[in-house]
């Protein structure tokens, strides 16, 4: 048995194998809820109709190049943030770093607390300009905290007693942190980039005010043509890819820490 493995073995609760394979409650409740929401909505625009218009924007090809446009947005925005606020947690998890891990923290919170809309509208008066890019750097300011403050926590609740042993046998520092250290973090990492997607999925829908594209344009559009069917029927389906991004990474938090 490996030093990870014997620190993951005395890290986790002691849990009979079938309490470990079962899901819990709310990945076996979210799709069906997903699904039984849509069907809803749909049925409801069903029998109130819809005009030529409404027509023209809620269909498969409208919605399907908006999903796309928004999945480009949020996923693109979300890999940049695990890219920079990863390692940036793991910088900061480090005993040099205690002085300045408050101010950074601190930092990361005031970011956050920026109106999303308003970073979106700011930026795209920067060099940036108008559409996507502006729009993903608006994103990974608005999602970049959890990470960065998960990926520090985790770090942090690793058994000290372990990394010693880790170091005991030999392991370098740059050894124990990737072997050990990493490894036990990784299922409170994976929580801050669940609550990184969601909050992307849901920021992305004002993208469309810069020319972005993305769900939001669906539901602006038809706002302003006073068409408020197709309104409910487009926020419906930006609602249900929440619930579905938030399902999966939720999904694959489980899985991590089954593992674990």
């Amino acid at each position: 048995m490996t030093v990870t493995d014997r620190t993951a073995a005395e890290a986790a609760p002691d849990r009979p194998p079938a309490a470990r394979r079962r899901l819990p409650g709310a990945l076996v409740v979210t799709p069906v809820l997903v699904v039984a929401g849509l069907g809803a909505v749909a049925l409801w625009a069903g029998s109130r109709g819809l005009d030529d218009i409404e027509a023209r924007t809620i269909n498969p090809a409208a919605i399907g190049q908006a999903l796309g446009e928004h999945l480009l947005l949020t996923g693109v925005s979300t890999l940049l943030v695990i890219a920079l606020a990863v390692p940036l947690g793991i910088a900061l998890s480090r005993p040099g770093a205690r002085r300045v891990r408050p101010a950074v923290l601190a930092l990361g919170g005031f970011l956050q607390a920026l109106p999303a809309f308003g970073v979106i509208v700011l930026l795209a008066f920067t060099p940036l300009g108008l559409g996507a890019p502006s729009a993903i750097v608006a994103l990974v300011v608005a999602s970049f905290l959890p990470v960065v403050t998960n990926t520090v926590v985790g770090l942090a609740q690793v058994d000290p007693a372990m990394v010693e042993a880790a170091r005991g046998v030999g392991m370098s520092a740059g050894q124990t942190l990737r072997r050990v250290e990493l490894p036990l973090a990784v299922p409170v990492l994976v929580a801050g980039v669940r609550v990184a997607l969601v909050l992307n999925v849901g920021s992305a829908t004002l993208a469309t005010y810069i020319g972005a594209g993305g769900l939001g344009a669906i539901i602006d559009g038809n706002l302003r043509l006073g068409r408020p069917t197709a309104t409910v029927v487009a926020a419906a389906i930006v609602a249900a890819l929440a619930l579905l991004v938030d399902w999966l990474a939720g999904l694959a938090e489980h899985l991590v820490r089954r593992s674990v």
